[in-house]
């Protein structure tokens, strides 16, 4: 069965996130000596292989695909928010925008009950 492009995208977005994490770690430890920037990194990292299980955990049918759906938006949404603030600040000095972090961290709580709750709620046949 070919991959949606939903599930693509999370797929990309994930490999992504990863080789932003990778690379935030890299300047925490030789630019910034740390810091937010390696709680930014942290985020990615962690969230990153989230976004790939998303992809394939839709494709193969578990979980209901619009709360999974929805929880990857949100995963992407919050990432930005969050770890791009603190890269932000750690790098330019300077906030993404206003609550950009709260806001983040935010999306990516809700992010993980619209994840849980795709499994709890049947799929729709």
């Amino acid at each position: 069965m070919p991959i949606s492009l939903i599930d693509r995208l999370f797929m990309i977005l994930g490999a992504v996130a990863g080789l932003a994490g990778v690379a935030a770690a890299a300047a925490a430890t030789h630019v910034t000596g740390g810091g937010t920037l390696s709680t930014a990194a942290d985020f990615l990292l962690f969230h990153a292989p989230v976004l790939l299980a998303i992809a394939i955990a839709d494709h193969v049918g578990l979980g209901r695909a619009g709360l999974l759906r929805l929880g990857g938006v949100l995963v992407v949404l919050g990432l930005i928010g969050f770890s791009g603030d603190l890269a932000m600040r750690a790098l330019a000095g300077t906030p993404l925008f206003t609550m950009a972090a709260p806001t983040g961290g935010t999306l990516l709580m809700i992010a993980w009950v619209a994840i849980g709750l795709s499994a709890l709620i049947p799929r729709r046949t």
